[in-house]
């Protein structure tokens, strides 16, 4: 097992709590939902990044692998006012939690030719959710008027993939029918 790990506060826990979900093999969706209930009952705080890290870049978000292993990353992801994704899926489950700032999430279905729009959420502060793929596909955006942070628990090695996406869209979006 190759590890990478940055050591900053709260993370050496959340790396071994996290390693004993992953270690159950539970189905995807389960793993996902298993890591944000522990992510609800100690949620880590914004100094897991340092100061200069947490005011992102003005060009695009920030993702910083924290933590990678062959069985899940933890990211920080750092959003200044108005960034957002492009519209992607993911290589594996995810949960994920808000520190700081707004995270307005559009959610779409595939129709082959055209993504539907088939809902919407804001994820504030002290917010946790999880999902696994099919059925991801989503775009996110910060909403709020200061730089956002979240923690990112992917069930898979994105210091060794590069990233957590699977596929970015690029096909034409419809309101939901």
């Amino acid at each position: 097992m190759d590890t990478v790990t940055i050591a900053r506060p709260g993370l050496a826990e959340l790396v071994e709590r996290v390693g004993a979900v992953a270690a159950r093999r539970l189905p995807a969706r389960e793993t996902a939902f298993a890591v944000a209930d522990l992510l609800r009952e100690r949620l880590p705080g914004l100094d897991i990044l340092t100061e200069e890290e947490r005011l992102g870049s003005p060009d695009t978000y920030v993702s910083r692998v924290l933590h990678a292993q062959d069985e899940f990353s933890i990211v920080a992801v750092i959003w200044r006012p108005g960034q957002e994704t492009v519209i992607h899926d993911h290589v594996s489950w995810c949960a994920f939690a808000v520190l700081s700032g707004n995270e307005h999430e559009t959610l779409y279905r595939d129709e082959g030719d055209r993504l539907v729009e088939i809902g919407r959420a804001d994820n504030r502060p002290g917010e946790v959710s999880g999902f696994a793929p099919p059925g991801d596909i989503h775009k996110v955006r910060n909403t709020s008027a200061e730089t956002g942070v979240s923690i990112h628990v992917y069930g898979a090695d994105v210091g060794r993939l590069g990233s957590s996406v699977r596929r970015v869209y690029e096909l034409p979006v419809t309101g939901s029918r």
